[in-house]
């Protein structure tokens, strides 16, 4: 059967880390993305996992041959993908307006920080700004403590590129009905302030500033909260439910915690303090043996290095070997008959570029007279 995406193609003019993250996605259910870099872009491929499946060709953009070839490669494509500041594409003459004016039915979906307008269109930002403007970082960390930043990059990732792929797949599916392309406006700030869902429930329902450290998600009750253990390792508990939250109880001999749940004031400190306690009585070890099978919603803080190790990390195939034979991360998208596959490594900048002009009629010594220029 053919893969999920391998009708679609995407030239994929993005950087760093939301754009290529996305076009990674789906170049792993079969879109053959071709990466569109400068030939002297520093970045080169970017990170190297995020290269995978797709192919290279090195184009200056800003040569008028250059613009000529992408223009003929958007006749035929069926997405573009960009990440710049908004206006650095028109620039170039790889905009929306410039490329639907080649082909109507083409998905351009913009990748950045603020959006396409509003009084932010212009700022500079990254993953920390995002989170910081979108509330994030002020619930993240502990209550009293200063806020921190997350471990991993939740606006590039979660609000960018996860919203990026919907976004392009919820175009091309339109297409089909339609017949038309449309442009896909994507900002990572509106990404973060959508993950904020919970905590604007919470506060449109009572209008109270939720402080870091102290809501029910982020430690205000010993149900769900991190504990130290013995060796001075962490684990998680997440026992909201009234049933988990007894197999805990039970289980840490201390019943009569069972119906003091949500206690507040002192009564609550004291039940933290008796928590605390017991976890720190056993190693992570200790507790992960005794725990990680019951009905609790318990588990380890676990480092890099166990992660990916873990068993169900393996079994899941989300650490796995990539076509190159050196260790890689999986496609989280299951698909049952059309599933992501890891068909080639990360190329080289500019690897396919010979290759991707004979395929638009350029002959040897035309492609030779294009490097020669600058163009590739």
């Amino acid at each position: 059967m053919p893969a999920a995406l391998s009708r679609f193609r995407m030239l994929d003019l993005s950087r760093q880390l939301p754009g290529p993250f996305c076009s990674m996605l789906l170049a792993d259910l079969g879109m053959d993305v071709l990466a569109v870099y400068a030939p002297t872009d520093p970045m080169g491929m970017g990170i190297p996992l995020l290269g995978r499946n797709k192919r290279s060709l090195s184009l200056n953009l800003k040569a008028p041959e250059g613009r000529a070839i992408f223009h003929r490669l958007a006749r035929e494509a069926d997405v573009v993908l960009e990440g710049s500041r908004p206006g650095a594409a028109a620039r170039l003459g790889v905009d929306y307006e410039t490329l639907r004016a080649i082909n109507s039915r083409l998905v351009y979906c913009s990748i950045s920080g603020y959006g396409q307008d509003g009084p932010y269109r212009d700022r500079v930002g990254h993953d920390v700004n995002y989170l910081g403007f979108a509330g994030v970082i002020g619930l993240t960390g502990t209550a009293g403590g200063p806020p921190v930043i997350p471990g991993v990059q939740i606006a590039d990732i979660g609000g960018g590129a996860l919203t990026a792929a919907i976004g392009i797949l919820s175009a091309l599916w339109a297409r089909e009905e339609t017949g038309t392309g449309q442009f896909v406006d994507i900002a990572m700030m509106d990404g973060s302030v959508a993950w904020q869902v919970v905590n604007v429930m919470r506060w449109l329902a009572d209008k109270r500033e939720p402080a870091r450290g102290d809501t029910m998600l982020t430690g205000r009750h010993p149900c769900y909260a991190i504990y130290e253990t013995k060796d001075g390792r962490h684990v998680t508990v997440g026992a909201l439910e009234p049933h988990f939250w007894r197999t805990l109880c039970e289980r840490l001999g201390m019943p009569e915690l069972v119906a003091k749940q949500f206690a507040e004031g002192e009564e609550r400190d004291e039940m933290f303090r008796r928590v605390r306690a017991r976890f720190r009585e056993r190693t992570m070890a200790e507790w992960v043996t005794d725990l990680a099978d019951l009905d609790i919603c318990f588990g380890p803080v676990a480092t890099l290095s166990e992660m990916m190790r873990d068993p169900q990390v393996r079994h899941r195939g989300m650490v796995a070997e990539g076509a190159d034979g050196r260790t890689t991360l999986g496609n989280p998208i299951k698909l049952s008959e059309t599933p992501a596959t890891l068909r080639a490594p990360s190329p080289e900048l500019g690897q396919h570029t010979d290759t991707v002009l004979g395929s638009l009629g350029y002959s040897p010594g035309d492609i030779a007279g294009l490097r020669a220029r600058g163009v590739v």
